[in-house]
């Protein structure tokens, strides 16, 4: 199976043999390494207990680059399928998805709960205080969001976006605190892409969220972080919920 490492459609491998073949929509190189991997684990195709092939063995499997499978396997980890053990490799942790995702230091409920307390006020300050350059730097990081098509590109400007506007609210404590999560909503908005595509959505919330800090409206500010809060956390709650 060759997904190469662009948006691509194709057939799940018949390795291993108990693997059920199935079309591929068309998605990211990722998401479809991620799609075969999650429907092997819960068919019972990969049992419990089972180690995955080496991420050098599953790119030559699926045609993509070991970077393509990393990410597909960080998503595999969050949902609680698979655990990597440093040295060991990657093995099957549940044949099922965990009532919460493991974003490295963090939970997804760890960032739900705390992140309405800290982003939306930091927007409303945002919007007050920016300066002509930080205000730059928004746009700037909005419109290569809405250009890019490489999911760990995108990630990467996602969480950019969110340390950017709390630094627009000239509050250290916001600051410190949203850089200090940064990797976890990385992680977060990479899982949320692959299993509930999230990533257009996301784009015309962080739009709304400029437009407001643009027009120097704290009010709206505020609410359009809690609306693009809310909805990550209804995006979690459909990925988590039985």
């Amino acid at each position: 199976m060759n997904l190469s490492d662009s948006r691509t459609a194709g057939q799940h491998p018949a390795d291993p043999p108990a693997a059920t073949s199935y079309p591929l929509a068309r998605v990211s190189a990722a998401e479809a390494v991620f799609n075969a991997l999650r429907s092997d684990i819960e068919n019972g195709a990969l049992e419990v207990g089972a180690k995955l092939s080496s991420e050098a063995a599953l790119a030559q499997r699926y045609g993509v680059s070991r970077s393509v499978v990393r990410e597909a396997l960080r998503s595999c980890n969050a949902l609680g399928l698979t655990v990597t053990r440093t040295g060991r490799g990657t093995f099957v942790l549940a044949n099922h998805v965990a009532k919460d995702l493991v974003l490295g230091q963090y939970s997804a409920l760890d960032l739900t709960e705390a992140r309405p307390h800290i982003e939306v006020p930091a927007a409303g300050l945002a919007a007050e205080r920016r300066t002509p350059e930080e205000l730059e730097a928004l746009r700037d990081i909005v419109a290569a969001m809405a250009a890019e098509d490489d999911p760990e590109a995108w990630v990467a400007l996602d969480s950019g976006f969110h340390v950017a506007i709390a630094r627009a609210s000239h509050n250290q404590v916001f600051e410190d605190v949203v850089s200090s999560i940064r990797d976890a909503l990385a992680h977060q908005s990479e899982t949320l892409n692959m299993v509930a595509d999230r990533q257009h959505a996301s784009d015309r919330e962080h739009q709304q969220i400029l437009a407001a800090v643009e027009a120097g409206d704290a009010e709206e500010a505020r609410a359009a972080m809690s609306r693009h809060l809310h909805a990550v956390g209804a995006a979690l709650d459909s990925i988590l919920s039985p």
